[in-house]
């Protein structure tokens, strides 16, 4: 491994895009406790008054405002920013998740920024193995082409192999991590992935959980993953990182934490329910993220732990009940994608739409 000369200076100035989102604002505290991490610039869309250690931020929208300024004396980007809605036009998501991407680490290149970490995802695989082995770092990252989140992630991969090979002098570290979640995100989650109309307090009286071949995945606290990318922004490490919880969840997991009772269903009745709620506007999930979470391999995360020096310290029961408990109560974080919920919130959101766009 060739390391990276200023991967342990001290005083390091980090610019991390995507930075009030679920994963941006631990990321952004992560590196804040970091004395090697001297100022931290976080770039989003829109205004912040949240604050942190270290942290300043910007009003920065990646796919269209120069990025020159930006990025100038940079040591290190983490690159998060990404878009999940709207998903009834690909061509928005891909202009910021894709293109964006492209037009940042672009920049940071052209900046002299020499460490670049970058957010990709267990959905840039192709569809696992059927004996449920786990696959490490080397599967097949092709994605499922039913969806725009797992295609713009297998794009981006395809694209990282050609600008790791035009710019060796840069170290280009993958993040491929689970299922992201913290209590701060649940409303946020809620609206990105039920919508407007499903309030976080039904999970108060769910009877039922729904179980279907293929329906395990393996899940991380967003302050896990943070430590992760600050490992990464700090040690003089490359390429690829599965990360994640060992242990895998399934239905009667969530069954579990919600003390209701397994019932099996067949996808195809899901996916069409999914489907009907999608093409009439009422939920903003794509079908095709349900096939893409039913074909998702898990993941081997030893890498991780051999050279990145990260385990998770959260386990995945302990995660869904904060998460759960934060549905329950509508929490957030005071940023603008991860503001709680409110009636008032809500009521807006379902007039104008304010929940497309997390």
């Amino acid at each position: 491994m060739t390391e990276d000369p200023k991967a342990n200076l001290p005083n390091k100035h980090v610019v991390v895009t995507g930075a009030t989102g679920n994963v941006g604002t631990a990321v952004v505290r992560a590196l804040g406790t970091d004395p090697s991490v001297g100022s931290v610039l976080g770039v989003a869309r829109r205004d912040t008054d949240w604050t942190a250690p270290k942290a300043q931020f910007a009003a920065v929208d990646i796919a269209v405002d120069d990025l020159d300024s930006t990025l100038h004396g940079a040591d290190a980007l983490v690159h998060l920013a990404w878009l999940f809605q709207p998903t009834h036009k690909a061509e928005a998501t891909w202009s910021n998740n894709v293109l964006g991407t492209i037009r940042t680490l672009t920049a940071a290149a052209a900046a002299g920024v020499s460490t670049i970490v970058v957010a990709s995802s267990v959905g840039a695989y192709s569809p696992g193995p059927r004996d449920d082995r786990r696959v490490d770092e080397s599967w097949p990252t092709h994605g499922w082409p039913g969806a725009a989140y797992p295609r713009e992630k297998a794009y981006l991969e395809r694209w990282l192999d050609a600008f790791e090979l035009g710019h060796p002098d840069i170290r280009v570290v993958r993040m491929r991590p689970g299922f992201i979640f913290q209590r701060g995100s649940a409303s946020a989650q809620r609206r990105i992935f039920a919508g407007p109309f499903v309030p976080g307090s039904l999970l108060r009286t769910i009877p039922v959980v729904p179980d279907m071949p293929g329906l395990r995945m393996q899940i991380v606290h967003a302050d896990d993953v943070a430590e992760a990318y600050r490992l990464a922004v700090v040690r003089p490490v490359r390429g690829a990182f599965n990360i994640a919880a060992e242990d895998s969840v399934d239905a009667r997991t969530l069954a579990d934490v919600l003390s209701a009772r397994v019932v099996a269903v067949r996808p195809g009745l899901v996916r069409s329910a999914v489907a009907a709620a999608w093409h009439a506007h009422i939920a903003p999930a794509e079908p095709g993220l349900l096939d893409t979470v039913l074909r998702l391999p898990l993941m081997d995360c030893a890498r991780a732990r051999a050279e990145l020096g990260w385990s998770p310290a959260h386990a995945p029961a302990d995660i869904l009940d904060e998460f759960v408990e934060g549905l329950r109560a509508g929490a957030g974080l005071p940023t603008p994608p991860l503001a709680p919920d409110s009636p008032r919130g809500r009521i807006r959101e379902i007039a104008t739409g304010v929940g497309v766009r997390p």
